[in-house]
């Protein structure tokens, strides 16, 4: 199938000038164009296009993305370039996952504290609430926590 720039920007949920300007950084040198200029996408550039946006939205910045492009298309010599790129980029996520998974952990935390709060109608929540106080210091040590 083929796809004019508006519909493949409505395919990936972006916009044709998203896709024009990812074009003129480099990143699409794969898209074919009409003799009037048009481009065209394949099944195949709306592959290369979740992977870009992939890579974007762990962090990579887009040079770092045309360069990948740039050794795929100079072929199997950068296959492990490119496998050390994504193996890089693995750690990064994995790092921002754990970032998060101990931000969320800290968000539960705040919820149930409220939640007990506006049950008996004040924050003094950790004098009735051992477990919630033991959370707390596992939490945020020895900070002290206030409940705002």
């Amino acid at each position: 199938m083929r796809y004019s720039i508006g519909q493949a920007a409505k395919k990936m949920n972006l916009t044709a000038h998203t896709l024009r300007y990812y074009d003129k950084e480099g990143l699409l040198p794969f898209v074919q164009k009409t003799s009037a200029g048009q481009r065209v996408f394949t099944e195949q550039d709306m592959e290369w296009l979740v992977i870009i946006e992939c890579l974007k939205e762990t962090g990579l910045q887009l040079k770092e993305i045309k360069q990948y492009i740039d050794w795929c298309q100079q072929g199997d010599c950068t296959l492990e370039k490119r496998l050390n790129m994504f193996k890089q980029q693995k750690k990064k996520v994995e790092e921002q996952i754990m970032k998060m998974q101990k931000n969320l952990e800290k968000v539960n935390f705040k919820i149930a504290y409220y939640e007990e709060a506006v049950k008996n109608g004040s924050v003094d929540v950790y004098k009735r609430n051992k477990c919630l106080a033991e959370q707390k210091e596992r939490l945020f040590g020895n900070l002290t926590e206030s409940g705002k």
